[in-house]
């Protein structure tokens, strides 16, 4: 299989710039764990408007008066990588659902593993108030020591969890 991949120089180049453009452009930077909350409470309030309205959290974002959340930029923004993730497996050949896994595990484990795994990082994120692009990478560019700090703690944490199940991906 001859997969065709970015250099990650140029990549990471990249990315740097669409960070750049985008403190530019809206005063803040990137995110994606708060489209997630948006999607989260544009479905509470169409399944539930009066329970949403009265949560402490959920309130703040729906209800009278209130903008609707699926108009955040944050939405368009995870829509865009999407769009953009689909024209890149489409322009490299790679529009093919496997799963990657390593011989040691059945494809369901390794499903249920990463499902798991972004799970708990949805959760972290929404403790910690930001994602790896929102608190780490948008954090660091401004030199946020709490960037920093999420970025060390982050991958810290990532290669601590690694080590134990490695057995399952080796």
């Amino acid at each position: 299989m001859n997969t065709k991949y970015m250099n990650p120089y140029l990549a990471g180049f990249f990315l740097g710039l669409v960070l750049l453009a985008t403190i530019f452009i809206t005063g803040r930077g990137l995110g994606a764990s708060g489209a997630i909350k948006d999607l989260t409470v544009a479905i509470s309030d169409a399944v539930a408007p009066k329970h949403t309205e009265a949560n402490p959290f959920f309130g703040n974002y729906a209800g009278p008066g209130k903008e609707n959340p699926l108009k955040s930029w944050l939405v368009f923004e995870i829509v865009g990588v999407l769009i953009g993730g689909f024209i890149s497996g489409l322009v490299s050949d790679r529009l093919k659902f496997v799963t990657e896994k390593g011989p040691g595990i059945k494809p369901k484990t390794r499903w249920v593993f990463a499902v798991l795994g972004g799970a708990l990082f949805g959760l972290g994120a929404q403790f910690t108030r930001g994602c790896t692009s929102g608190a780490a990478l948008s954090g660091m560019a401004v030199l946020s020591t709490a960037g920093f700090i999420a970025m060390l703690s982050i991958f810290g944490s990532g290669y601590l969890v690694a080590y134990f199940g490695r057995k399952l991906w080796l």
